[in-house]
């Protein structure tokens, strides 16, 4: 083939365009890596690739996690990929060059936009989330805004986060609310045990039940849905504590008949440290107080509940990286692959003696959090064991009568580190 002649086919291919090579080397070769991983998984069922070590390994290039810590506690806060990372910095030092004008007249600007997306992910209207910085401030923006009196009764598990039930507390103290308080035994895979624990609790006074999705001392999986259900038909109105659950596993909010739902982003989601959602049921909007005052605080807007005054707007904008991130593996990839390196690990020591799951191994039950408790071991012990012998990052547990080590893998974590822990774990009932 003549010069002019390739020259032009190559053109024509795109391959010979200085800005498209360009940009192919300016990409990073993990980011290409991933590309061809993400191309060559596309006809791969999710069960499938759960197991794929290497496809996972691509995702894992995603991430500056420490090459020195087994990082197993992803359950307090995950670490966001590069792409995450390198916006925020970029719309850090962009605020820093005018603050007021970058922030206000730029940045905040990208609000709505980042609004629609949320609610892309989350299955609802626009119109119903709001962002905040955790799950935390959202359901105290809840549990504060209701208008509750005193006598009014409030059902909520033991089990709960702590957060919550002090704020529930709160109210009770001040106004004379009445907590009515029910104690779970976990790991369950009794649906009508779960429900009817619930259900028992209803009297005529309660308005409100609070659950939570994921129960973060263990990884149990409420069947929400079902209780929101009882309580609806009752005319109680439903909180969900979602900081475990949102972008964890594939659902959408409004599946579970949910009146007001929250979640920390910053968990499953993968978004920078300190951002999070608020859901409020459209029709429940006017009747919720904002946790921060506004000019009215009746109306009808969602956006009542983001008068915060002066926030991090790089943070916030962010988020949109971290949903590509999310959409780009597909909720039931991950889903798949969290849930089978639950089950590596487990599988692998659920035989061993003095030890105790409290976690489910179904799908239905459980995800990526696990709990691992030894007879005749505190689990701060075990906890300080893994970090010093192995330098396996978990974190000790010791709630009501969830008592073990919570061990929470992620995306980015490899099985052989999971062997590693298992490794830690037959160590320790050795010494005994």
């Amino acid at each position: 083939m003549p010069v002019s002649s390739r020259r032009r086919f190559l053109h024509k291919a795109g391959l010979f365009s200085a800005t498209a090579l360009l940009s192919s080397l300016a990409r990073p070769a993990w980011s290409r890596n991933l590309e061809s991983a993400l191309d060559q998984a596309a006809g791969i069922s999710p069960e499938d690739l759960a197991g794929d070590e290497d496809f996972w390994y691509y995702i894992q290039q995603s991430f500056t996690v420490s090459p020195s810590l087994i990082n197993l506690n992803n359950g307090g806060v995950s670490p966001a990929p590069k792409t995450v990372q390198d916006a925020m910095k970029r719309y850090y030092d962009l605020c820093n060059e005018a603050p007021s004008y970058y922030m206000w007249r730029v940045l905040d600007q990208g609000r709505e936009p980042l609004r629609r997306n949320l609610a892309k992910l989350a299955g609802c209207s626009p119109e119903e989330i709001a962002m905040n910085r955790n799950s935390s401030e959202g359901l105290e923006t809840v549990i504060f805004g209701l208008p509750l009196k005193a006598g009014d009764e409030v059902v909520a598990a033991k089990q709960d986060y702590p957060n919550m039930i002090n704020a529930y507390k709160q109210r009770e103290q001040r106004e004379g609310i009445k907590m009515v308080w029910i104690s779970l035994e976990l790991p369950s895979e009794d649906e009508n045990y779960l429900v009817s624990q619930y259900v028992n609790a209803f009297t005529p006074k309660t308005k409100v039940v609070h659950i939570t999705h994921v129960i973060n001392w263990n990884g149990q999986i409420l069947p929400v849905k079902k209780i929101a259900a009882e309580a609806h038909k009752r005319g109680i109105e439903v909180v969900v504590d979602g900081a475990h659950s949102f972008a964890h596993f594939d659902f959408k909010i409004p599946d579970l008949d949910a009146d007001y739902f929250a979640a920390s982003l910053h968990k499953w989601l993968y978004a920078p440290i300190g951002t999070g959602l608020l859901y409020v049921r459209k029709e429940k909007i006017k009747t919720l107080y904002p946790l921060f005052a506004v000019d009215n605080p009746l109306k009808d807007d969602i956006r009542k509940f983001e008068a915060l005054g002066t926030r991090p707007f790089y943070i916030e904008q962010a988020i949109g990286k971290a949903i590509e991130f999310h959409e780009m593996i597909g909720s039931e990839r991950k889903e798949k692959r969290l849930h089978y390196l639950k089950n590596y690990w487990m599988e692998k020591v659920k035989g061993l003696p003095k030890v105790k799951l409290n976690t489910s191994l179904r799908p239905e039950w459980g995800c990526a959090i696990g709990n691992l408790g030894i007879e005749g071991t505190k689990p701060g012990e075990l906890d300080t064991f893994l970090l010093d012998k192995f330098k396996v990052h978990t974190v000790a547990i010791t709630w009501e009568n969830i008592v073990g080590v919570r061990i929470t893998p992620n995306v980015y974590t490899t099985t052989k580190q999971l062997d590693v822990l298992v490794e830690g774990i037959r160590a320790i009932l050795n010494t005994k």
